[in-house]
């Protein structure tokens, strides 16, 4: 097995979660200026500046394994770069709420399909043994990027006055181009070019260059665990009693994720260190720090997963989870000082990133039969924008002064959501099986066929 080669075209596949990433918390830097630029409503700025690019996400998420299937995974990632390239320049140059919100939707389209192409292809290059770690390069991509922004957006505060903003979103153009010219460089999924295209001469070249030793075993396995699902792919049927417990387990962890609050902290880190008296500079600053806590924390859940398991991971972040949040409504509540809430919002990011922010695209990706994967990777996804989209519409109403919930004081979202994960933990401890270390045809014995 050729695990340096495997490796870069999992790194190139991931590299789509490098501009996801970016693009996800950049705009924590344009929310300030876009709020003094347009004066909106507090709807209107939820709505078109802030989630937009998450309605776009959720499109592309529920309808982005149909060209995976059809076009293939490699092709769909090339068109998502595309994507990418086009919202960057678009949204760097609007001259209007309307404008720029358009573009972000473009990109948000891309991010949504991403998280439905680049999850499936790693996932199906990859062996048993490796697959949780190469599929969570897509995960440590998406940190990295969300580090890369928090670093961009603080070092363009001041670089253009009013502008700062355009320079902040505009960036992403040059990651975009680099991930569209790797992506020619790497091949098709064999797993796609046999489940649908049939093409088994094209797939065998590509095992070769991965270094498969037994390449017509690894054709068969392929092969009949297709067959086990043949009437599901006849009749094109996914919400089947066959696949309740895949469907609910993809459901949970995506719904789960979001009502964790991390994307309210990533989109507006800086509004809540403002909240609590610190400046502008200093606001992003420290979401620099919350960068810098994903990706650790990233790095470390990456090197566990496919130690200690999926599962073990899940409960670990769970109980971080429940205490962080818990605390951070204190501090919010009881106006107390900005040391001890910056220390409970780093202690939340350790929870996610090692646990749901490592786990989710590697858990959904693996848990569907090949057949069914895209289809499952997009149920999956979209339930996670979808409530993404929903928690950063509604996320104005808590801090705006005039119109704001609670006095414009975010403690109880922040109890809300800590209420959510205790759900979360029992959730996982009562219905999350061990995936770590089973071949993809064997899981779908085990999710399939088994129905456990």
């Amino acid at each position: 097995m050729s695990k340096n080669v495997i490796f870069r075209w999992s790194l190139v596949a991931g590299l789509a979660g490098f501009i996801f990433g970016f693009d996800t918390v950049v705009i924590s830097g344009a929310n300030l200026p876009l709020k003094s630029l347009w004066h909106t409503t507090p709807f209107f700025h939820g709505f078109f500046i802030m989630s937009m690019a998450l309605w776009g996400t959720l499109l592309g998420s529920i309808f982005g394994g149909y060209p995976a299937d059809k076009l293939g995974r490699k092709k769909t990632l090339f068109w998502i770069g595309i994507l990418f390239a086009f919202s960057a320049i678009g949204s760097a140059i609007a001259n209007d709420p309307y404008t720029f919100s358009f573009f972000r939707f473009i990109g948000g389209i891309g991010i949504g399909a991403s998280t439905v192409a680049a999850p499936i292809y790693i996932s199906e290059i990859s062996t048993a043994s490796q697959r949780g770690k190469l599929v969570a390069l897509y995960q440590f991509n998406i940190v990295f990027g969300i580090l890369v922004a928090y670093l961009s957006n603080y070092a363009f505060d001041g670089f253009d006055g009013l502008n700062d903003w355009r320079w902040m979103l505009g960036i992403m153009f040059l990651p975009s181009i680099v991930f569209i010219f790797l992506i020619i460089g790497i091949p098709e999924s064999p797993r796609w070019l046999i489940t649908k295209k049939n093409d088994f001469i094209a797939a065998k070249n590509i095992l070769i260059r991965m270094g498969i030793v037994n390449i017509n075993n690894e054709i068969d396995l392929i092969v009949k665990a297709n067959e086990k699902n043949q009437l599901v792919s006849i009749t094109n049927k996914f919400f089947t009693n066959k696949n309740k417990k895949i469907i609910w387990l993809a459901f949970f962890i995506a719904f789960f994720n979001q009502f964790s609050g991390i994307n309210f902290v990533l989109y507006y880190a800086p509004e809540i260190f403002s909240r609590i008296g610190m400046s502008s500079k200093d606001s992003l600053f420290n979401s620099v720090l919350l960068g810098c806590d994903i990706l650790v924390f990233t790095l470390l859940g990456l090197y566990l997963i496919d130690k200690i398991g999926r599962k073990k991971l899940l409960l670990i972040g769970s109980i971080g989870y429940i205490i962080s949040l818990t605390m951070i409504a204190g501090c919010f509540y009881g106006n107390l000082n900005s040391t001890l809430l910056l220390f409970f919002l780093l202690l939340f990011i350790a929870s996610h990133s090692i646990g749901q922010g490592t786990v989710i695209w590697v858990f959904i990706a693996e848990i569907f039969p090949n057949s069914l994967r895209a289809t499952g990777q997009s149920f999956g996804a979209s339930i996670h924008w979808g409530c993404a989209a929903l928690i950063t519409l509604f996320t104005p109403f808590f801090f705006d002064k005039k119109d704001g919930l609670f006095n414009a004081n975010p403690w109880f979202i922040f109890c809300f959501f800590s209420i959510m994960m205790i759900f979360q933990f029992i959730w996982v401890v009562n219905r999350v099986s061990e995936t770590k270390g089973i071949s993809l045809e064997d899981l779908e014995s085990k999710f399939v066929k088994n129905n456990i």
